[in-house]
């Protein structure tokens, strides 16, 4: 049996160029077209009905003109400057009295459409800001008892800051870092009045400090290997509590896994502690069946022991949260018969149960280069015990992580419970399984091209023996936005969805809904599906590990400003009909709008049903090519499917030409009012006027501006020299009816 496990974790690169479409000097190519970015916020969050003033920095953002949030409670204005106009990337945010405390999402528009994330807290605390340098004693920043700071670390410094408590008053110094986006590991420690330590926590965790002397302390703040910069951002919670209290951690993100976790309708109401002792047999906690426990892997090495009694041909199914919850476990359950007593005792092993696996193989490195970047496993549990005997039943469940870890936080949630057949998704923007050139793990919105179709993998976690077919749908999306779901397949793991902008469509943005829909039990039962991304846009991976996080919303946008390179769509939109063995020839129609490195692009069919269909090239600089289906080698079965086709082509992108040919005006002009100040201010020099000094000056200032217009320009145009970027291109989503063959007569 499996008490302990080793996992190795190879984590290397992202987003490589294909090597039949590129050759070997595009190993300096470009992958994806360029998205928004939104990298941070400063402050981080807010306390629930204030307004203040939030400053943001990110990729692609210069033109950013909304900054809006995943929840209505959370609204922002662009901020004004003395001369009445909007201030580039500040804005003034409201939070309401009545928004839900804990992680919102934060996301701005812009040119390119909405961009990705960052995470925005809500709490109830006062809040202040990291105004000036703390980085020694003598400049440590006061902070009082029940509030936040939000800051930034400086690269090999140690912020201070210092409070003021009373003897045995308990204090909590909670440090908030990964779990709301940033690259800090922050190693926190409360000294004496003198820098002196007191205690540290290294691991990101809480510090509960019971104060012994009435006075002044001090807490440090630094990276765990003294890293820092803007993005290594935190909030620092000081709070006074009541010495029984349950203190909570301040809100977190959560990883990609956590999808799978609540189960539907799951309630408190039949949830029941844990007992200790109950490690040895001898002291097993009796339960009955079902049952939801909670319980923790405490103290270190801790092995829960539950008994129950079954009768032969009872199944049950066993359902473990832990590593969902964010805590560092890997839960392990034995199931075994006990017969006998004393020393006739005999313990027979009946199942082991260990980790949800991943629904689709997950890439061997940090970036997609055989799978894709996002693990949606998990080290809990969701398992099946088929009774073979009657009689008494031991349970033991241990943390094959906790040998050495002596931390009451490692929790976990035990159900037992007759089958409930039941599904979770979750969906991600499609990577490329590249393998020449960038390494990349990006975040990448859902921000839309006019033309354009954008594919999302949706993976399923199946519950209980549920193996039906999931069909995929989304709602309150954009006008001129329609989203086709590629079915999930009974028994399969994964399914595609597809959202299309049609060209000329208007600029917009909305918070979609997103959902999987299935019938179990003779009734329909829907789902939703979490949108997961990655935190921050890696550009290469050997040198930094990816790190992707569910959101908390679906934002779906669509920009003005630019159209797909291609769009590849049925030369008919209608229903392609075939007979069941036959071949299918779909005539397709290519509306090119960027040039191409390359002749062709080759296309997979994505479709429950088509997916093995042979791939095929389709010519970049043609206006129509075809696809053939051939069901007699794919043996698809009659009815009515969505499929797609989809490939990566070598863009020649010019990023904003419009720019240039606005940089151009406005150099021109510079140089007119240059010029003509110019003049002026020689003709009251001449003259020897008293104005000639000021006239002077303003012609100075128009030089600079055209120094500055020219700059400008130069930079645009720069922008605008093609490049080549690799891109994922997909077809608009096709409907085919499959139709039985005909009998013999």
């Amino acid at each position: 049996m499996k008490y302990f496990r080793l996992q190795f974790s190879l984590v290397m690169g992202v987003c490589l160029a294909v090597s039949c479409l590129v050759s070997a000097k595009a190993q300096a190519q470009l992958v994806c077209l360029p998205a928004p970015r939104l990298l941070t916020t400063m402050p981080m969050g807010g306390q629930a009905g204030t307004t203040f003033e939030v400053t943001i920095t990110g990729e692609n953002i210069e033109d950013a003109d909304e900054l809006s949030f995943s929840h209505e409670g959370i609204t922002a204005t662009p901020s004004l400057g003395k001369d009445g106009l909007p201030v580039a990337n500040k804005y003034t945010v409201t939070i309401s009295k009545d928004c839900p405390l804990g992680i919102h999402e934060a996301h701005v528009m812009t040119r390119l459409g909405v961009s990705s994330s960052r995470a925005f807290n809500v709490g109830r605390l006062p809040e202040t800001a990291q105004t000036a340098a703390n980085t020694s004693l003598e400049t440590a920043k006061k902070l009082e008892l029940n509030s936040i700071c939000n800051a930034v670390m400086s690269r090999q410094k140690i912020d201070y800051y210092t409070f003021e408590a009373g003897k045995d008053q308990r204090v909590i110094v909670d440090c908030a870092a990964k779990g709301i986006d940033s690259k800090l590991n922050p190693v926190v420690i409360i000294a004496d009045e003198r820098g002196m330590d007191l205690v540290v926590e290294r691991r990101g965790g809480m510090l509960d400090f019971k104060v012994p002397e009435t006075g002044k302390y001090v807490i440090k703040v630094h990276g765990l290997t003294y890293d820092g910069g803007p993005y290594h951002f935190y909030r620092l919670a000081v709070k006074n509590v009541a010495r029984d209290e349950i203190v909570p951690r301040m809100p977190s993100i959560r990883k990609v896994s956590a999808f799978s976790w609540p189960p539907a309708g799951l309630t408190s109401e039949m949830l029941k502690p844990e007992a200790e002792p109950n490690n040895a047999r001898a002291a097993a906690q009796k339960i009955t069946l079902p049952c939801d426990i909670s319980g923790s892997f405490f103290p270190a090495a801790d092995v829960d022991t539950f008994e129950f009694t079954a009768k032969k041909g009872e199944v049950w199914w066993v359902e473990v949260a832990s590593e969902r919850l964010g805590r560092p476990t890997d839960p392990s359950i034995v199931v075994q018969h006990v017969s006998g007593s004393g020393s006739e005792v005999k313990i027979t092993d009946l199942v082991e149960l260990s980790d949800i696996p991943s629904p689709v193989k997950v890439s061997s490195n940090g970036y997609s280069y055989n799978g894709p970047p996002y693990n949606a496993g998990s080290s809990d549990i969701i398992g099946k015990v088929e009774i073979k005997q009657d009689g008494v039943h031991h349970l033991q469940i241990r943390d094959l992580f906790g040998g050495t870890r002596n931390d009451s936080k490692n929790i976990y949630r035990l159900i037992i419970r007759k089958a409930a057949p039941d599904f979770s998704l979750v969906g991600w923007a499609l990577h490329m399984n590249l393998r020449n050139g960038d390494r990349n793990a990006l975040s990448k919105p859902i921000a839309l091209r006019g033309g354009a179709t954008m594919p999302l993998e949706v993976v399923v976690v199946r519950r209980d023996g549920f193996d039906g077919e999931i069909e995929l749908f989304m709602e309150n999306l954009p006008e001129g936005v329609t989203a086709t779901g590629l079915k999930i397949g009974k028994g399969k793991s994964r399914g595609t969805m597809l959202i299309s902008a049609a060209e000329g469509t208007p600029r917009g943005l909305t918070s979609a809904k997103f959902f999987g829909r299935a019938t179990i039990n003779d009734q329909v039962v829907t789902r939703p599906c979490f949108l997961a991304s990655m935190q921050w846009p890696v550009k290469n991976a050997w040198s930094e590990v990816p790190s992707p996080r569910l959101m908390a919303d679906v934002p779906v946008s669509v920009s003005t400003s630019e159209q797909a390179p291609i769009t590849i769509a049925p030369a008919e939109e209608k229903v392609w009909e075939v007979t069941a063995g036959e071949k299918l020839t779909i005539p397709l129609k290519h509306d090119r709008r960027s040039d191409f490195s390359g002749a062709n692009i080759t296309l997979k069919t994505y479709g429950e049903g088509f997916d093995r269909n042979k791939a095929f090239d389709a010519p970049l600089k043609a206006e129509a090519s075809e696809a053939v289906l051939d069901l007699a080698t794919l043996k698809t079965p009659p009815g009515e499917y969505k499929i797609a086709f989809g490939g990566y082509a070598v863009v020649k992108y010019s990023e904003n030409p419009k720019a240039v040919a606005l940089a151009e005006i406005e150099l021109k002009q510079a140089q007119q009012q240059a010029t003509a100040l110019a003049a002026e201010a020689e003709k009251l020099q001449k003259k020897g006027d008293a104005a000639a000094k000021e006239a002077a000056a303003k012609a100075k200032t128009a030089q600079a501006d055209v120094t500055k217009a020219d700059k400008q320009l130069k930079q645009a145009t720069a922008k605008a020299k093609p490049k080549d970027i690799v891109e994922i291109i997909f077809s608009k989503p096709i409907t085919i009816r499959v139709n039985p063959a005909k009998k013999a007569k």
